[in-house]
This record gives structure tokens, C-alpha cells and sequence, in this order.
């Protein structure tokens, strides 16, 4: 937001003072028959040539038809025109000024003297630089005039000493280069009209067109990911400089209770770049902070309000911010005003935003707040979409880790060695639905699964439970595995369950050193041979468990020595790509049979699972000789 031109009334600084008794620079020579114009103070020193007299009556017109005197070209006798024009001149509601070649002033009317809070007297020899140093006028211009006479426009703008409704004020100027009777070139005459109202009309309209531009863009820059820190970096990152020349997001921890305390952390923290050094202490991501008990600061924020202090002094920063250091770094880099736009959404308070200007940055207005508290307003939705997620996605993944049997546990079951692993998805947003499992059955078989549930978050990690526990119940009734499955795909149907699973279990009998297996709709595991080949196992494929359709068929293959891996699609499908050539890369990895399974399964994950968009299970098993 351009805040140069905010609608906030400044006062008006005091003006120079007008020199003692000045000596007006000599006036240029009028031309044969006129008389010249005098400086600023002229009509009003008794005697002067220009002193205006009580004005005579006008000679009546000539009536209509009558012809005129022969000396029509000569000044009618009792009429001044010098006396006329410096009447118009000084009484005019515009500005005029005379300046000479070196653009200093030799005269100025009233309306400009008043406009601009200088007496006229203090005009006289100096440059507008020297008189209003807040103005901004193209000298080049006038130059330029002077040389090749021809008459320009211009815009001058700034402020002057009079106290103004206007940021900036602003006139549209004619230049016209003054000659004396021999052709000489002595100056410049200007003519300025005041046009601040109706600009200020056409910069209210383009601020509101920003305000609205920068809080539609809010919604494609803010929260576009599903962690909180990345919104909360996204913000801050967003306000500045647009609206402040720093910023910072402070979340409230998940015990606060804001009506008895306002505690926060800073979560993200931007500024402009010329106050990254004077607001390095303000830079302490993840540290507590503490707004005063009993100020008005806690009460506005507690209740959801924002708070606005402009021309802070250093005592009023030593009582908003408790630590010394960051309220010194707040001085050092001349941070004037602050706002604190609290993060408000369905009735709780996320956390604070934080904006600070600095320097010559003009105060926090009305109409800034405004903008703060709707853009507050808007990234606080989408702040709260993040922490929704985030819980969401940690209770996900800690439900999901205390289902899956630990890996240290995976080592001795029935004569079968094993070990696994889960990873979420590179982004960490996919969790919940993989899982792996083993069991050591009474008989002394070891049941070994591997499955998938549809969809993620903590309604997928749910159904794995359930899933998890419905095979394990039918595997300890001493069922086959085709017969697990077909049970288990029932059962899941009847009971209105709606999130489908693929599955592949397997079960090892060390009796007869055979592994007998199904699959519902689950990738073919890998059989890691003795020589070191991979090869994906032939199995025959049913429909995934939940259908109520299941008719599953099962293999059986003698225990050969080497390692079985299992493991999910994540390992191995990538988006618009063939799922055969994942399986191509598994398959050509280079591995050992004889090292540690966790080395085999670590070098797996080390080799394919970068890059995915799913997490994923995996499991070796090996059978162990007695």
C-alpha cells in the first residue's frame, strides 16, 4: 500500500522566518510608455509609483454604431492599467510569482504568500529551496523556459508551512519567461492553481483499488501449504513492505486461556531490508512473549480488538515490551508506530499480528487498520486450516506409530527374522493409511502383512486399526490366508465400513519351510534370492478388502533361503508415471541377501523413497535356520 499519499492530516512544520527589513532586488525595466511592476511590498510604501489610488470611474462606452476617436490605441485618460493588472494579479485566488534568471523571487501575491505560510517579504531573493524546502518543483522546467521562451506546464507538489487536510498538496504551474523593452530576458513569471482536492479524490480511489488488489491476492499468497509455520512465514512475508516496514506473527500456545493470559511465540518475523540489522533482536522465533498484564494492549487483544499506537516514546516502549533489547532495537531503527491486528477465527484467538513503520513511513491511519483487520481476518482462516491440519496430522501419525509393531520387536518370531520401517511423504502431509504387521501364531506359524488403507489423516489411520485387528483375530482362529481375507472383507463389508484396504499376508510355516500367501489387491512382494537377484513374486490378485466381493485365491512357495520385502505403492509409484517402471527401479536395486535387514530395508528407502507423494510401509522377512 502506498502510504505516502494516506489521507492522515499532518501538521504543518513553522515557517521561516521573514528577513529584517529586506532589500527587494530591482525591479525589471517596463517598456517605453508602461509602468514597471514593483516587488511584493511595493503597493504598500506611501508614494510609491505603484501605490494603488481610490479607483476612478471607467469612461462610459461608446454607444453601439459610434465611431471611435482617432487615438483609440492610446490608454483612455484616468485609467491605471498597471494599477488595474496588479489589482487582478493581487487579488487573484491563484498563485503568482515572478522570479529572475537565477530563479530567485523577486515578487509574490497574497494568495500565495497565504497558501503557503510565508509572508511575501520573506520570498524576496531567495529560491524555493530556501523557502519551502518540502516542495518539489522541476527546476529544469523553468530553465528551460528562460532559455528558448517557450511557455510550460509543470506539477508541483509537497507540503508547505500551513497546516493542510492533504498528504501531499499539489498545483498545476504556467511558466512564461519575462523580456524587458530591449529584448533582454530577466526572469520568469509563474501562475500556479491548487488542484490537491481533486487528486486527493483520484488517490483515494487507487488506494481502495490496492486495498482491494492486495487483499484479493491475500487469498493465492496466504496459506497455500498445510503447516502453520509456513503460514504464519507467508503472512509476515506478505504485509511487508505493502503495508509495514516490519512484521511478525505471534501464535498463541494450544494451553493458553486468552481471558486470563496473552502469552505468544513469535512464529515468523519479515521487515524491509534496510531494518533487517536494527530489528535483529526482534528476530526470536519460538521464544515467549508476553504482552504487560493490566494495559490496554492485553485487554484489545484478549478481546479480539486491534490495538494502534503512533509517535511512541521511548518510555512507552520500555512499558509495551518488557525486554529491554527489543524495545531498544525498536529505537535504534526509529520505529515510530505499531498495530497489533489479533488472528481471530470461530471465536478464538490464533495469535497477533504484529506491523511496525519506521523512519519516514507515515503513521498508521484509521484507514490502515481497516485493511489490518480484514487481512487478519482472512489469513486467520487460513491460519486455522493449518493448525486443523497440523493436530490433525500429529494425532494421525502418533496413532499410526503406536499401531505398527515397533522395529526392535521385529526380530525373532517362529524361526522368521524381521524388521520395518514407515515413512510419511516427503511433505509429511500424506499419513495414516499404510501399515505393516507380524505375528507369532500358537501354532508356531508367523503371520506377515503388509496393507493400505484409502484415503489419510486420522480417519485412514482409524481403519488401519480396525483392519489391523480384524486379521489378527482370524489368523489366531488358525484360518489360511485366503480364508483371512475373504472373512475379513465380509466382516468390513457388513459393518458399513467405508474405507476400502489392499492387503498382502503371508504365512511362514517352519515345519514344512513353505509360505503360503494371498493378496487383495496389493503389489506383488520382492524375493530378494540367495544369488542376490531380485524378482517380484507371481500372485494371484482379489479384490481389495471391504468390496464384500472377495473370492481369493493363494500360492504357495517353499522357504528357499534370501529375504521377502513387502511394501506399499508409495515406495514405488510416482504421479503420470507407469507403475511398472517403479517397479523397475525396486527390482534393480543392487542388494546383499547375507547383510542386516535393517541395512537392506534402510538402502531400499535410501534409493526410491525420495520424491514420493504417499507414505510408505516396508517389511523384510528372513527365515532363520535352527
Amino acid at each position: 500500500m502506498d502510504r505516502s499519499t494516506s489521507s492522515r492530516r499532518r501538521a504543518a512544520p513553522a515557517p521561516p522566518v521573514a528577513p529584517t527589513a529586506p532589500t527587494a532586488p530591482t525591479a525589471p525595466t517596463a517598456p517605453t510608455g508602461a509602468t514597471a511592476p514593483t516587488g511584493a511590498t511595493a503597493r504598500d510604501t506611501p508614494g510609491s509609483p505603484g501605490a494603488r489610488d481610490a479607483p476612478k470611474a471607467p469612461a462610459a462606452p461608446l454607444a453601439r454604431g459610434t465611431p471611435a476617436p482617432a487615438d483609440a490605441d492610446a490608454p483612455p485618460a484616468g485609467i491605471g492599467y498597471v494599477d488595474m493588472l496588479r489589482g487582478i494579479v493581487e487579488d487573484a485566488a491563484v498563485g503568482f510569482a515572478v522570479l529572475d534568471t537565477d530563479l530567485r523571487y523577486l515578487y509574490v501575491n497574497p494568495h500565495m504568500a497565504r497558501a503557503t505560510g510565508v509572508p511575501a517579504a520573506a520570498y524576496l531573493g531567495r529560491t524555493q529551496r530556501e523557502v519551502l524546502p518540502h516542495l518539489k518543483r522541476p527546476d529544469q522546467v523553468l530553465r528551460d523556459v528562460i532559455r528558448d521562451g517557450r511557455p510550460r506546464e509543470a506539477v508541483v507538489t509537497g507540503r508547505t508551512w500551513v497546516d493542510s487536510p492533504y498528504q501531499v498538496r499539489e498545483w498545476r504551474c504556467v511558466y512564461h519567461r519575462l523580456v524587458d523593452g530591449t529584448g533582454r530576458v530577466v526572469g520568469v513569471a509563474a501562475v500556479g492553481l491548487e488542484i490537491s482536492e481533486p487528486q486527493q479524490y483520484v488517490y483515494e480511489l487507487e488506494r481502495a483499488h490496492r486495498r482491494l488488489a492486495l487483499l484479493d491476492s491475500a487469498a493465492s499468497r496466504i496459506g497455500t501449504g498445510t503447516d502453520v509455520a509456513g503460514t504464519c512465514r507467508e503472512l509476515a512475508e506478505f504485509v511487508v513492505p505493502e503495508l509495514a516496514d516490519a512484521a511478525g506473527v505471534e501464535l498463541s500456545p494450544p494451553d493458553t486461556v486468552p481471558a486470563r493470559r496473552t502469552p505468544t511465540r513469535l512464529a515468523a518475523y519479515a521487515t524491509r531490508p534496510g531494518l533487517v540489522t536494527g530489528l535483529a533482536a526482534l528476530d526470536a522465533r519460538g521464544e515467549l512473549v508476553g504482552w504487560p498484564r493490566g494495559t490496554g494492549t492485553r485487554r484489545n487483544l484478549a478481546a479480539g480488538r486491534i490495538w494502534r499506537r503512533n509517535a511512541i516514546t521511548a518510555a512507552q516502549w520500555r512499558s509495551l515490551v518488557p525486554r529491554w533489547a527489543p524495545a531498544q532495537a525498536c529505537l535504534t531503527a526509529r520505529v515510530h508506530s505499531v498495530l497489533l491486528a489479533p488472528l481471530v477465527a470461530d471465536g478464538r484467538v490464533l495469535g497477533i499480528l504484529l506491523l511496525a513503520r519506521a523512519g519516514d513511513s507515515a503513521p498508521f491511519s484509521n484507514e490502515d487498520a481497516t485493511v489490518a483487520r480484514e487481512l487478519a481476518a482472512r489469513a486467520a482462516r487460513a491460519l486455522d486450516r493449518a493448525v486443523r491440519f497440523e493436530r490433525e496430522h500429529t494425532m494421525a501419525l502418533e496413532l499410526q506409530r503406536a499401531l505398527l509393531t515397533e522395529p526392535g520387536q521385529l526380530r525373532q518370531h517362529g524361526g522368521v527374522e524381521t524388521t520395518g520401517r514407515y515413512r510419511p511423504a516427503d511433505d509429511g502431509s500424506m499419513i495414516g493409511g499404510d501399515w505393516y504387521d507380524v505375528l507369532a501364531l500358537p501354532d508356531g506359524r508367523t503371520m506377515l502383512v503388509i496393507g493400505d488403507v484409502m484415503g489419510h489423516g486420522v480417519d485412514a489411520a482409524v481403519a488401519m486399526s480396525h483392519y489391523r485387528s480384524t486379521l489378527r483375530a482370524l489368523a489366531l482362529a488358525g484360518l489360511s490366508p485366503r480364508r483371512i481375507l475373504q472373512h475379513a472383507d465380509r466382516m468390513v463389508a457388513d459393518s458399513g465400513f467405508e474405507r476400502v484396504a489392499t492387503c498382502f499376508l503371508a504365512l511362514g510355516d517352519p515345519d514344512v519351510a513353505t509360505l503360503t500367501y494371498a493378496s487383495a489387491g496389493h503389489l506383488p512382494p520382492v524375493w530378494l534370492t540367495p544369488e542376490g537377484e531380485m524378482q517380484l513374486v507371481p500372485v494371484p490378485v482379489g479384490p481389495p478388502l471391504g468390496s464384500g466381493i472377495g473370492r481369493y485365491e493363494q500360492g504357495v512357495a517353499p522357504e528357499s533361503g534370501g529375504v521377502l520385502l513387502l511394501y506399499t505403492d508409495g515406495l514405488v509409484e510416482r504421479r503420470g508415471e507407469d507403475i511398472d517402471r517403479g517397479l523397475a527401479r525396486l527390482t534393480g536395486l543392487s542388494l546383499s541377501p547375507t547383510d542386516p535387514l535393517d541395512k537392506i530395508v534402510d538402502t531400499v528407502l535410501a534409493h526410491l523413497a525420495a520424491g514420493s507423494e504417499d507414505d510408505i510401509a516396508l517389511l523384510a522377512a528372513r527365515a532363520v535356520r535352527g
